[in-house]
């Protein structure tokens, strides 16, 4: 007798655990620090999660994408792509990636319904420039570093994310706690 699929535990994902959070913001706003603290919770209380962090996908999986619209484009879809098979299999998916435009993340709300809750974290661009370990705000700035965004590529905020981070004006652990809150209501974390 074979098992059905469709009704196995390890194959239907529960609607109230999974979710893909996407954390978006301009380099150095928060985005993978936040993200990271979020996963050491989840992971501390035995839930499923897995955190996407753009620069490290970038190393990997895009590495053969570019900073071009089109390849930005290419890089959140992939991302959204993984996210979804992630989270299809109850896993909560932490995603910290730039995604500087709407449309694009439009379409990653359209194709992830009602499993994608977009978090703004918002950082003014001289705060972030601050923060850099990297140094690459002032790279930038010098023009060592094309289509950065922020500096010399556009970013266009949310209209209307499901919760905002404002990292210049809260701690991480405030902005942690905001964040377990809010997926409290959504996961049951």
């Amino acid at each position: 007798m074979t098992q059905d699929r469709q009704t196995s535990p390890s194959c239907d994902p529960s609607p109230s655990r999974a979710a893909v959070f996407w954390f978006t913001g301009i380099p150095g706003s928060g985005k993978t620090t936040v993200s990271s603290v979020v996963a050491e919770i989840l992971r501390g209380q035995g839930r499923p999660v897995a955190v996407l962090d753009g620069d490290a996908l970038r190393k990997g999986l895009n590495s053969d994408l570019g900073f071009a619209r089109e390849d930005r484009r290419e890089n959140v879809r992939r991302i959204g792509e993984v996210a979804l098979l992630l989270a299809s299999q109850g896993i909560v998916c932490l995603c910290a990636v730039i995604a500087p435009f709407r449309e694009d993340r439009q379409r990653l709300r359209e194709r992830l319904g009602s499993l994608f809750h977009e978090v703004f974290v918002s950082c003014p661009p001289e705060i972030c420039a601050q923060r850099d370990p990297k140094g690459h705000y002032a790279r930038a700035n010098r023009g060592e570093i094309k289509q950065f965004t922020g500096i010399s590529d556009a970013y266009e905020p949310p209209e209307q994310p499901e919760l905002v981070l404002s990292t210049h004006l809260e701690d991480l652990a405030a902005s942690v706690a905001r964040t377990m809150a809010y997926m409290a209501g959504v996961t049951g974390a």
